[in-house]
């Protein structure tokens, strides 16, 4: 049986924004969420396909690939296999509310809601090499921890975890208004369903204590700027006993002394004398990958651009590079050498002598403006 078209599952058009996708999940998740549809298959198929298109739809990647190939482009890398999938990773996409708050989301043993560990954030920072051919990069951050102290119960030696008395231990209250029933977090105990007489003194009943954690970071060749690396569990640890969460390196990259970086290309703004810009000459230019001859023609001007193939940054998702963009400038001189002021004497005065078709042109004009202003005067 063939897919319906995402777009069409959650009822908006293709140009939709993210905001109005994420919302419409939203409102098919409520509606078909099987703890509203009990015994109901066919909800719970429909529950399943909405979380199976915002899947794609709500991921701007997987959103590009779906727009250009349609299903064929995310085949493998979208839908669940149960509900309970879908509570794992849909859950909290709009602060816990989704699920968790409305219908009581996965829960542990005792009632007590089941929460994922929060992810956390680095910073890496590469040279323009180190990013163009990928680095192992040590970092170093804080990471909450579950306590050693107490092993995670949040209760100081000696004392119980108690009940929580306003949920009865369940984590959620109900709230009810008419027919509509709404089930959220127990302010009081904070979801935990239980609570502390004495609070463990080391993470002051938190159940985790913050910790300094070192790794090494494998960086793909090609990151610009901006770009973030997800390093799935390394995130913190959850106090209820669910999943880590996830650890997101986020990279930038050093200003270079010669190359500015343009996608995946490079410009190298290089200096050539006058004589070779003139003349024609083979310089050498630098690039990532080693020196490289240019044949720089006679006659070439100030800031013409040149193009090296295959010289810039590799592009991170097929490793094809780009290319070098060389821009040349014509150095002048500041200091002369005798011989050199007596040679470029003798050049000008040939050009004096047979001026080019463009500088006389030029002239001409300058001699015809000069010349109305003297007739304007008289």
């Amino acid at each position: 049986m063939s897919k319906r078209d995402y777009y069409e599952v959650l009822g908006v058009d293709s140009g939709a924004s993210e905001k109005e996708i994420a919302g419409a999940y939203r409102k098919l998740a409520i509606q078909y969420h099987p703890d509203s549809n009990p015994g109901d298959d066919d909800a719970t198929a429909k529950f399943k396909e909405a979380a199976e298109a915002y899947e794609v739809l709500g991921d701007a990647e997987k959103r590009a690939r779906y727009d250009q190939y349609g299903h064929a482009g995310v085949e493998g890398t979208a839908g669940h296999g149960s509900v309970e999938d879908i509570f794992e990773a849909f859950g909290d996409l709009f602060g816990g509310g989704l699920f968790g708050d409305l219908f009581g989301g996965r829960r542990g043993g005792g009632g007590r809601r089941i929460r994922r560990g929060a992810d956390i954030r680095c910073d890496v920072e590469l040279d323009l090499e180190e990013a163009a051919f990928g680095a192992s990069k040590p970092v170093k951050f804080r990471r909450a921890a579950v306590c050693e102290s107490c092993g995670g119960s949040g209760a100081a030696d000696g004392a119980q975890r108690e009940s929580c008395r306003q949920c009865g231990g369940a984590g959620q209250v109900v709230q009810a208004a008419g027919i509509l029933r709404v089930q959220t977090t127990c302010p009081s105990c904070r979801g935990e369903g239980s609570l502390v007489s004495a609070p463990c003194p080391a993470c002051r009943g938190q159940r985790v204590e913050q910790k300094i954690v070192e790794k090494t970071v494998a960086v793909p060749p090609g990151v610009d700027n901006g770009t973030r690396l997800r390093l799935p569990g390394e995130g913190e640890e959850s106090p209820d006993g669910g999943p880590h969460g996830d650890l997101y390196c986020f990279i930038s990259v050093r200003a270079h002394s010669i190359f500015e970086r343009d996608g995946d290309h490079l410009i190298l703004r290089l200096p050539i004398a006058y004589t070779q810009a003139a003349l024609g000459a083979t310089v050498d230019v630098p690039t990532l990958y080693g020196p490289e001859n240019l044949r720089v023609p006679s006659g070439t001007q100030s800031g013409e651009v040149f193009r090296i193939r295959h010289k810039g940054m590799p592009d991170p998702r097929n490793g094809s590079p780009g290319d070098l963009l060389v821009q040349t400038y014509i150095e002048t001189p500041k200091k002369l050498g005798a011989q050199q002021q007596k040679l470029l004497r003798e050049l000008a005065e040939l050009e004096n002598a047979d001026v080019s078709p463009e500088r006389k042109s030029f002239l001409e004009k300058i001699a015809g403006y000069f010349a109305g202003d003297s007739a304007e005067q008289e």
